[in-house]
């Protein structure tokens, strides 16, 4: 676009609460990520179809693979043909921005697979501007090699991300942790940055804050609890929690913290298996979760319709698509409306 950073242009990334014009996804293609291709795309389409009762969706597909994906998710998802790689549009996809005078532009930031897990990924690394050329807006671009569940933001100067991430040698070697501080702030628009530990034993994404923490509104983050000690994960989880206590936000505000827990009883075919109820995606008047078929379900419902009163509450069942180490929030990435 310009030498220009969004920041100094006037633009951020809207909070994923604020209007959407419409959702963006990638059809499933990597075949060593899925046990049965078939039932991957049969959840995905389940997802695609939950969202559409609110809003918009479009779909990057393979050309060959598109008569398919038109058979599963009808007339009503939109088909948008692109050599993708793999089907995660969170991290793939571009982070949204808007200025104040309703204004749109997008971040495309390098992306390489979490570290080179997978390959080839050039496909993927191009789905960032392929999304944004369709939608129409300008292209900010980043050198940091950054994925969209990397951060969570409030809209409103904060944002949220883990030291086991970006910093990681395997995307951001020769970037120091104030300098990857600094081009999040310039490229979403930010005033704050607060870092917390991640997962460094989740080793699919090395430890995304949207497995992790998100924000349900200004000053109020969803978090997932430490758990009984026995836990895997109790100490790691106890850490996040305490990186957030006693934080305020770029406003100002105090930080309160709303603790759900995660499915550990759920079915774990994989050790990538996406456990996270955190993972959720906020649409226009709804809220797309997770089921897993345990007890957690309807708890964790419970605690959306306290905390997003007006929403309605849809659960998808996401095995098929959980074995591939991500949820809801990882598929799916919303286009703010102008």
């Amino acid at each position: 676009m310009t030498d220009q950073t969004p920041k100094r242009a006037g633009f951020r990334m809207p909070a994923e609460w604020t209007p959407h014009e419409r959702t963006w996804m990638m059809w499933p293609c990597r075949a060593e990520v899925w046990d049965d291709m078939a039932e991957t795309r049969r959840a995905y389409a389940a997802v695609a179809h939950a969202i559409r009762q609110f809003e918009p969706v479009a779909m990057l597909v393979r050309p060959e693979d598109r008569a398919g994906a038109a058979d599963l998710l009808g007339a009503d998802v939109d088909l948008v043909e692109h050599g993708i790689d793999d089907s995660w549009a969170r991290d793939a996809g571009p982070c949204f921005l808007t200025d104040g005078d309703g204004r749109r532009a997008g971040v495309s930031f390098r992306f390489n697979a979490w570290g080179g897990k997978y390959h080839p990924y050039d496909g993927d690394d191009a789905a960032a501007e392929a999304i944004l050329g369709e939608a129409g807006v300008p292209v900010f671009r980043s050198d940091l090699v950054a994925e969209g569940g990397g951060i969570a933001v409030d809209g409103d100067g904060t944002i949220l991300t883990t030291e086991s991430c970006f910093p990681n040698a395997n995307r951001n070697p020769h970037w120091s942790r104030a300098a990857i501080e600094d081009e999040l702030m310039q490229m979403l628009g930010g005033d704050k940055v607060i870092w917390l530990p991640g997962n460094e034993f989740e080793t699919e994404t090395d430890g995304h804050v949207d497995g992790v923490a998100a924000f349900l509104a200004p000053g109020l983050v969803l978090i997932e609890g430490a758990g009984p000690a026995d836990h895997p994960f109790h100490a790691v989880n106890r850490a996040n929690i305490a990186a957030l206590e006693g934080r305020s936000d770029a406003a100002g505000r105090p930080i309160r913290l709303v603790e759900i827990p995660d499915a550990v009883e759920a079915e774990d075919p994989h050790d990538r298996f996406c456990r996270s109820y955190v993972n959720s995606y906020l649409c226009n008047g709804g809220v797309i979760m997770p089921q897993y078929g345990v007890r957690a379900d309807g708890l964790v419902q419970e605690v959306f319709e306290e905390h997003l009163p007006g929403r309605r509450i849809v659960q998808v069942p996401i095995g098929a698509i959980a074995i591939g180490g991500g949820g809801i929030h990882c598929i799916t990435q919303q286009e703010p409306a102008a």
